[in-house]
Order: C-alpha cells, then structure tokens, then sequence
C-alpha cells in the first residue's frame, strides 16, 4: 500500500492511513437495510437473530448471519473466536501479497477482498456475495470505517449492519462488545482457547498497571509519521490509548486540531514534545523507522536517540488474543526505558 497521504488529513483520512484511490466499481442492486430501534441480546444459534450496536441500532435477521462481510480487523477479531467471514474490506494485503497487519490471522487467500485500502469498495461484488451481514468499526457516531462515504447510502441498503465502537469507548468495553457479537454468531467465548487468552489480557494489563505506577514521570508520546507531516494523537481519542491511560500510562497531551483526534506538526517542530517512549503507528500506510531515518528532526528527538521507539498497533483487533501482546508490548517499553526527555 502506498504510503501517499495528503498534506493536512481528516480525521478519516489519517486514521485511514491509506492511498485513496477511488471507486473503480458500479453500484449494484441493493436489498434491504432491516434495523430497528431497540435493546436486546442475540437470539439461539437457530432461528431468528438480533444484536444491538454500538448505534443504539437493533439489528434483525431471520436466521443467524452467515454470508458475513466485514473490515479486515473486525474479520480478523471474529475469526479469533472461530467466526468466519465471507468477504473483507480494509487493508488485507501487502503489495507482495503478503496479509497485512490488520488482517491478524486471518487466511487472506480465502476471503474475496472487496477493498484494499482507504476508498476502495467493489460495490458489485460485494453484492455479489449475497451478504446477510456488514460489521466494522465505527470512529464517529453512525460512520461505517471504511465504507467510501460517496457511496456509503447504496453499500448499507445491500444488508443490515452492525458497528461498533473503536473510539468514544476502552479497549476493555471494545474487546467485550467484539465478544459478545462473535458469541450471538456462534463464536466460541467461552472454551479454553478464549478464556486462557482472556487471562493472559488480565494479567498484562496488571503488569501495564504496575510499570506505568513504578515510572510515574515516565512519557509517552503517539506519534504517526507521514511524508510532510508528524501527526502527534490525543490518547483519550482511542479506545487503546484511553484504556492505557486508565492503566496510569502518562501520555504527551498535544493541542488538537479542530476535529480534536491529533495535532499534525511539521517535521521542523517534530520536537515539540519531549517524551521518553514514542509508540509509532505501525500501520502500512505510515512511514516506519528505517523510512524515518530520513528525517533529521526524527533521528534528534531524546526517544529516537535512546533506541525508545516501539510499534504502536493504532487499530488493534479486539480479540482478547490479540491485545495481550499489545499491553505486554507497552509495559515492557515502560520498564525498561530510561528517562531522557
């Protein structure tokens, strides 16, 4: 995936963090969006089936879904807890074809990729795949990630839908609702694989805890590289950040822009903040540490110096499996780093 993005984003665009290369696609024939208001838990494995979102919105269906299209990273976290997928929109593969990292362990050659980056959703074939259900997350109230707002009101009318937070929410409350959706579609939350991942959670953010309580002056700073700018995030904007600052993590606080997601700096004010870590967006379409050795503002800042520079995972895959690593990561950061800034 190309690493192009334009000079001041959106905050779509920088959380997209992706080429936007446009709709190639026609729009095809639509079904029908069948959502009600409401509150109720997903129906038996048999019959009829319902789960209310992170809208507020109570999604109704005959039968439990089972043509599922979903962004990559939500596929990914369903399919931790063995619910499979149909279809995926999102960055799934590298241009060696290799999966990306938000396809976690997803088998990327047997699912149809509808879109592989920022704008990019082949309308037909998603309809194509007779889909009874889209999920993905949802940054800002009622806005499905990923979904090309030019043809977003065609895309939702093909099937029902269901979004769910990955701002305005923790990592916790995030990891909870992917489980209890994963679980109403006859996912497995509750064997051993799932439980034992679910401990292993519970005991690194205990150990998150326990660093960021040991280096109390210890600074954190999200940080996310593009060509022109360096865009430092704002941690209560995300459910991973929030939650890590619930932990006691003590993150760079810097002064948003109007849409109060980050503050994009130029590379000749890249020290404006001082911070002892800096936890860099690993995504692939943001410039990583060897691109970044490029920029001598970069190679300058204390964290850089101090070899402090850890991968952040911006859109984690909420699988109790998979954010494990994600707080064991950050903790052993905070306890092995010294303070330089």
């Amino acid at each position: 995936m190309p690493n192009a993005r334009p000079s001041h984003l959106t905050r779509r665009g920088l959380l997209a963090a992706g080429s936007a290369l446009g709709l190639g696609a026609a729009l095809a024939a639509c079904g029908s969006n069948d959502t009600k208001g409401g509150a109720d838990k997903a129906a038996a494995k048999s019959g009829p089936w319902s789960f209310t979102d992170d809208r507020g919105t109570k999604v109704e269906t005959k039968s439990v879904p089972k043509n599922i299209v979903a962004f990559t990273g939500t596929a990914a976290a369903l399919h931790d807890y063995g619910v499979e997928v149909k279809g995926v929109f999102g960055p799934t593969t590298t241009k060696d074809g290799k999966p990306d990292v938000q396809a976690g362990d997803l088998d990327v050659n047997k699912v149809k990729i509808i879109g592989n980056a920022y704008g990019e959703f082949n309308v037909e074939m998603y309809a194509s795949l007779a889909p009874d259900l889209l999920v993905t997350n949802m940054w800002a109230k009622g806005d499905p990630w990923y979904v090309p707002p030019q043809s977003k009101a065609k895309i939702m009318k093909v099937a029902p839908s269901v979004l769910l937070w990955a701002a305005e929410t923790t990592m916790q409350k995030a990891l909870a609702r992917h489980a209890e959706l994963a679980e109403s579609l006859g996912g497995d939350v509750k064997g051993k694989e799932a439980t034992d991942a679910k401990a292993r959670f519970e005991k690194a953010a205990a150990r998150l805890r326990a660093a960021a309580k040991a280096k109390p002056n210890m600074k954190v700073l999200i940080g996310s590289g593009s060509a022109e700018l360096f865009y430092v995030s704002v941690p209560k904007m995300s459910a991973d950040t929030l939650y890590f600052q619930e932990l006691g993590v003590k993150f760079v606080e810097p002064k948003p822009d109007a849409q109060g997601f980050f503050e994009p700096l130029s590379w000749e004010n890249a020290g404006k903040y001082g911070a002892d870590v800096i936890i860099l967006d690993n995504r692939t379409g943001t410039l990583q540490p060897d691109a970044l050795k490029a920029k001598p503002t970069w190679t300058q800042l204390p964290a850089v110096k101090a070899g402090q520079v850890v991968p952040r995972v911006t859109e984690p895959i909420y699988s109790y499996a998979k954010c494990a690593p994600i707080l064991d990561d950050l903790a052993k950061a905070i306890e092995t780093a010294k303070k330089v800034a």
